[in-house]
């Protein structure tokens, strides 16, 4: 992996990812500069994971170049959050420990971070016991803790309640604008996906829909809900491919 331009955290030129005969990713040519926010959108099975999974190194990608900003700390969350079988203080404290903070340090961090999101009166409960949004959210602790400049994101409200989905998209909102554990002057980029369209609107600045792994559209978020789209793109805006 080689280094990126400074003006972009990330550069893929026709790049691939099989899963046996299944290509996955098709030849997907795609720039993402530091602090944009991102939306990938698309019928399910169309590449969206995927791609995160690439962006984040957990996927194999063959043919083209990949080019990012090594030197950018990254956070993923997933759907369903893993949880391990203790505190959610715990939880998040493990995240910093293995990075190197010592325990008594990534204890008190990690009380600090419940308490961004929320949650400083549940920091010795079970994270397992928790519910789906609070579970989330301690995701978005233990990521908001690691101080990440690029957060990666998939589905992450999808599973919640409306209330939940609320907390974790205003959280979402505030990180991305910079609001995160290195202050209001570090912006983080933002990619996630999602069915949502209302969300993609509220946090996107761009939208990159996807079909079949292969990448159909990329417009600015006004343009994506008011322009002219592909024919596949446009009936999934209208609701009419699931």
């Amino acid at each position: 992996m080689t280094q990126a331009s400074p003006a972009a955290w990330v550069d893929l030129q026709q790049v691939s990812v099989r899963y046996g005969a299944v290509r996955a990713l098709d030849q997907i040519t795609l720039r993402i500069a530091a602090g944009e926010r991102v939306a990938l959108v698309g019928a399910n099975g169309s590449g969206k994971s995927t791609l995160l999974r690439v962006l984040h190194g957990l996927a194999d990608a063959t043919g083209g170049g990949f080019q990012c900003q090594s030197a950018l700390g990254q956070a993923m969350l997933f759907q369903r959050p893993h949880m391990l079988r203790t505190s959610a203080q715990n939880n998040v404290a493990l995240a910093l420990w293995l990075r190197g903070t010592r325990w008594r340090e990534a204890r008190a961090r990690a009380l600090a971070a419940l308490a961004r999101v929320g949650l400083a009166g549940i920091a010795a409960q079970n994270a397992r016991t928790l519910s789906g949004g609070q579970q989330q959210r301690v995701a978005l602790a233990r990521a908001w803790a690691l101080q990440p400049d690029v957060l990666l994101l998939d589905e992450p409200t999808a599973s919640l309640d409306p209330h939940a989905k609320r907390e974790v998209e205003a959280l979402m909102a505030d990180f991305a604008a910079g609001h995160g554990a290195r202050g209001p002057a570090h912006p983080v980029t933002m990619v996630f996906s999602s069915h949502n369209l209302g969300q993609v609107k509220r946090l996107a600045s761009r939208v990159i829909y996807l079909e079949h792994g292969r990448l159909v559209a990329d417009l600015p978020v006004h343009d994506f809900f008011n322009g002219p789209l592909p024919e596949a793109a446009r009936l999934f805006v209208k609701g009419e491919l699931v």
